[in-house]
């Protein structure tokens, strides 16, 4: 884990040296790049967001919720202890 973290340091020094050497005007252009592109993304969500909310036929449907296990068909003889079953069997090599 610490050579791991060594490395990520040594990674980012680099990025962080290689951004300092970049000129301010190039530094800014960048900034302004990403900058746009999440106001795009955030816009974009954000549209999206509204044009499902806003689109007819949204309903919520409240249903009755059924009990998962009134709906299981098995015979309660099938739901023994399965582990003591198994370690029987082994043991008497059946």
């Amino acid at each position: 884990m610490k050579k791991i973290r060594a490395n990520m340091d040594r990674y980012f020094d680099k990025l962080d040296d290689r951004w300092q050497t970049l000129p301010i005007r190039k530094q800014h252009q960048y900034t302004l790049y990403f900058f746009v592109g999440y106001l795009l993304l955030t816009a974009g969500v954000i549209f999206k967001v509204w044009y499902d909310t806003a689109k007819s036929g949204n309903d919520m449907h409240i249903e009755h919720i059924e009990n998962p296990v009134l709906e299981k068909k098995e015979s309660p003889a099938t739901l023994q202890d399965t582990i003591t079953t198994i370690l029987k069997n082994r043991i008497y090599e059946r």
